[in-house]
């Protein structure tokens, strides 16, 4: 085992886990659905992850037949200019219409080579943003489910109206529900930072650091929750 870098193993086993400890806990809470989904969606990130770690091989091979064709061509065309202006068979202006002609397919064939060589970047970050969007969605839905957690209901008696949530978690309870929730989103932050391991695209790492800080920023609101019911 590598103490260097994540491995998508050792979280997936913590997401398991944690989300039996929540049904354990709280049985029946969304919450547990919850971390069920996030286990679901670390199986699928780690396929993901494993996928985008090897090359395509197959694109890798056309770009390697066009790169060749274009060398190809660009002797072909040197030797049959040198062959026709050796003979004085054809008139300079011939020569050069030639040449303009040559260039235009080298430079059709130069852009080619450029969308090919790309193109395993482009590939290989829209996969990537594809689940890190599910990991970003995933956050704001652990978020949805300590929004209404206050911890003011927990300390004292808050007069309750029609349309107020039902609340029956006393301050031991909630706090382990916080923290929970605090778990989650930091899990949810080590699948996204799998993915900038061994990806160097930049939009790919500024998806990853977007959602380190929303994670972050998220985990910072429960825990100022979390302090109030500590200090009472």
């Amino acid at each position: 085992m590598s103490y260097s870098e994540l491995s998508p193993a050792p979280i997936s086993s913590t997401i398991a886990l944690l989300a039996q400890r929540i049904r354990e806990r709280f049985p029946g809470a969304g919450l547990s659905e919850v971390a069920a989904e996030l286990g679901r969606v670390a199986e699928a990130n780690t396929e993901v992850v494993e996928r985008l770690r090897h090359p395509l091989w197959w694109l890798r091979a056309l770009t390697m037949l066009t790169i060749i064709a274009l060398v190809s061509l660009v002797l072909y065309a040197a030797f049959q200019i040198m062959s026709i202006a050796k003979t004085g068979a054809v008139s300079l202006t011939e020569i050069l219409q030639g040449i303009d002609a040559a260039t235009n397919e080298l430079i059709l064939l130069a852009i080619a080579i450029v969308f090919l060589v790309s193109l395993e970047t482009r590939l290989k970050r829209r996969t990537a943003l594809r689940m890190l969007h599910r990991l970003r969605s995933i956050a704001h839905v652990v978020d949805m489910h300590q929004l209404t957690k206050d911890p003011e209901h927990a300390m004292r008696e808050v007069n309750a109206t029609a349309s107020s949530p039902v609340r029956t978690l006393d301050a031991g309870q909630l706090a382990r529900y916080l923290d929970y929730c605090s778990e989650l989103l930091a899990l949810t932050s080590k699948l996204a930072a799998l993915h900038a391991q061994h990806l160097q695209d930049p939009v790919v790492l500024d998806a990853v650091n977007d959602i380190e800080s929303l994670t972050a920023d998220l985990s910072r609101k429960i825990w100022q929750k979390i302090s109030i019911l500590d200090t009472h």
